[in-house]
């Protein structure tokens, strides 16, 4: 989070040794915070007041920190604590995890309004010895007031305060991933894994020893200050900043993991509609059964230890016609494509079908979804590729070409959800379905647009009638 600024004209001096082209990176995740139901004891919160450097208005408590559904929020308020007039939280991880190098990323929506100045970075983990800016500052993320774009900085001492900036314009009110990829040569920002901003560290360039020591992790939103101003519209308080995970990943020698992870069908976190039965596939135990159209079952947890392509195995059984699977990531909002299941001759005559995805490495809830119902579940085997268990020939069955995708973003969707097919959407009808099957909204899709900004928070199905009679459906979230 930037500083009292005394920014160096000599900086530029190393600038075009920061044009370094992104390279392909292979990260194993490290460590993270999901917010599933809590704050990590990795975490421990700042109180105070007093400025912090930059003339903030806010004090800092644990108080305005806390999780809701999976989703950590930081809420500034208009309230006198301390001898200041506004309250809110800063969490740090310092000396409980630092790292050197790495990439750092972060889910997060933001709130707008003048004076409002929310952040995710880094600091030196030797800030109590050698103070700032001589510890080194790395901004993945910052925002002020209520602008359409969002900073990325790095700050250090070269004979005093040194600093190289970028941004970026974007939709800050949205959730997006923040990011930077950081190593001994350069540390590179991303805004949903698209570079925006580079700078060059090799060979100390610049003045730059700080960036190859160990940095802690901050989340904050601090009120009014030197950059954002002193005014503040309080007609925005409260105000929350959003973050759904911190995840950090680095570089290692240790081979990726070679064996397949097994998820049996019934131990899912969440479902719609499905119901549970014995099995008679090898193994026993219980298959997940009557699933219809736009049935679902989410699985939370899931690690893809490493970015490429994952195989998906699917052990299916159909006494009908057939039907189609599709998978999905954290409610939708990154969607792996679909697979059709075949008829096979019985709901409990067993065979494996598959599909390939790509998947950057992190922990996910992985959601089934049923485009089309008529077959049961036994399990889903997720492997990495060129590790991956080969089915045997006698269960294994071609995947069929994919159907007609629909597309939606954003997702998770704030007031419009944007559609998108290869087919003519226009003057097709649509519904929408919450998790227990209700119909919560129809209309007329117009102009490529949903209206959802009436929707409680939650999990939905959307459902398109083209007017030659294909079903399309798809899920999200709000």
């Amino acid at each position: 989070m930037r500083k009292a600024l005394t920014t160096l004209w000599r900086a530029a001096a190393f600038l075009a040794l920061c044009h370094v082209p992104a390279k392909a990176q292979t990260y194993q995740q490290v460590w993270a915070d999901e917010f599933n139901g809590s704050i990590s004891s990795a975490w421990q919160f700042e109180t105070g007041g007093g400025g912090w450097g930059n003339n903030e208005k806010q004090y800092y408590q644990r108080a305005n920190a806390t999780v809701v559904n999976g989703i950590l929020q930081i809420t500034a308020r208009r309230e006198n604590v301390g001898g200041m007039p506004y309250t809110s939280s800063r969490m740090i991880t310092k000396g409980l995890k630092e790292f050197t190098y790495g990439k750092m990323e972060a889910r997060i929506k933001l709130p707008l309004g003048q004076g409002l100045w929310p952040a995710f970075w880094m600091l030196g983990g030797n800030i109590s010895q050698v103070s700032w800016p001589a510890c080194g500052e790395i901004d993945i993320m910052e925002h002020i007031n209520s602008e359409n774009k969002i900073y990325g900085t790095p700050h250090w001492d070269s004979n005093g305060h040194a600093e190289y900036g970028g941004s970026t314009i974007t939709t800050p009110a949205d959730y997006h991933i923040y990011s930077v990829e950081w190593d001994a040569s350069s540390i590179r920002w991303f805004l949903d894994g698209v570079q925006y901003h580079v700078m060059s560290i090799q060979n100390n360039a610049g003045g730059t020893e700080e960036f190859h020591r160990p940095f802690f992790l901050l989340l904050n939103l601090a009120v009014a200050g030197n950059w954002p101003g002193q005014t503040v519209d309080e007609s925005k308080l409260p105000a929350t900043m959003y973050v759904d995970y911190v995840r950090v990943y680095q570089k290692t020698s240790t081979p990726p993991p070679t064996s397949s992870r097994l998820i049996q069908a019934e131990a899912y976190n969440a479902m719609s509609g499905v119901q549970l039965e014995a099995c008679s596939d090898t193994g026993g135990g219980q298959d997940v059964g009557w699933i219809d159209t736009n049935d679902w079952m989410a699985y939370n947890a899931i690690n893809f230890p490493t970015s490429g392509a994952y195989t998906i195995e699917y052990r299916v059984a159909s006494g009908a016609a057939g039907g189609r699977i599709s998978a999905d990531l954290n409610a939708g909002s990154i969607q792996l494509g679909s697979v059709a299941v075949p008829a096979t001759g019985g709901w409990q005559n067993w065979t494996t079908v598959t599909q390939t995805v790509n998947v950057n490495a992190g922990t996910y809830n992985f959601g089934v979804f049923a485009q089309a119902g008529g077959w049961n579940l036994n399990w889903i085997r997720i492997t990495k590729s060129g590790a991956a268990r080969v089915a045997a020939p006698e269960t294994s069955v071609a995947s069929a070409a994919p159907s007609t995708e629909l597309h939606v973003y954003p997702n998770p969707a704030t007031n419009q959800l944007n559609v998108q097919s290869e087919l003519n959407l226009s003057g097709s009808q649509y519904q929408i379905v919450d998790q227990r099957g209700k119909t919560v909204a129809t209309g007329t899709l117009g102009a490529g647009r949903v209206e959802v900004a009436n929707l409680k928070n939650g999990l939905y199905t959307l459902i398109i009638l083209t007017q030659d009679n294909q079903k399309l459906t798809r899920r999200f979230s709000k």
